[in-house]
């Protein structure tokens, strides 16, 4: 499983909502290996900007580079300026407005490889898709006030930066 995490060349950090999805996957990772399943993010920053940031979240899964390939604008999550400029770019199976999107975006894509080596693109989700992976967007779809947004994911902040965090573990020690 890949997931097309939105740090582009440049940025200072990665994108708040990939930062709270891969929250989730992280703690996933002995699950799905147990399962034969690698759960690995790419982006297109420079490695050395992604192992800061990964450092810095506290994160354990393997994320990679695609700086300096086409493997990201392959799977339409990423967008020069010159297609941007043109109004439209294609994400989620359809034209978009440009306005609506950036030069990175997020999506998750399922690859298998076979007994010969030979790898096969099996699935790919965009969008809202992805957010299956999110357990907490599901127990908020369950708690009375819902995810209490004003806009898509607008309450999402990267889990450092939260103001006023309690300490977990306060509430359980002894």
């Amino acid at each position: 499983m890949v997931y097309h995490f939105m740090l582009g060349p440049g940025w200072d950090a990665g994108c708040p909502g990939c930062s709270f999805l891969a929250d989730h996957f992280d703690g996933a990772l002995p699950h799905l290996e147990h399962h034969d399943v690698t759960m690995v993010a790419v982006s297109r920053a420079l490695l050395a900007k992604i192992e800061a940031y990964k450092r810095r979240m506290g994160w354990r899964f393997p994320w990679v580079s695609s700086f300096g390939s086409d493997f990201n604008f392959d799977y339409h999550v990423s967008f020069t300026k010159d297609e941007l400029a043109k109004g439209k770019v294609f994400y989620n199976f359809a034209q978009i407005d440009a306005a609506n999107a950036n030069d990175e975006l997020f999506g998750l894509s399922a690859f298998i490889k076979d007994e010969e080596g030979n790898v096969f693109h099996t699935y790919s989700s965009y969008a809202r898709g992805a957010e299956e992976l999110a357990g907490t967007l599901m127990i908020l779809d369950r708690a009375p006030k819902g995810r209490n947004e004003k806009t898509t994911m607008d309450f999402v902040r990267r889990h450092d930066e939260y103001e006023n965090t309690p300490d977990a573990r306060a509430c359980c020690a002894s």
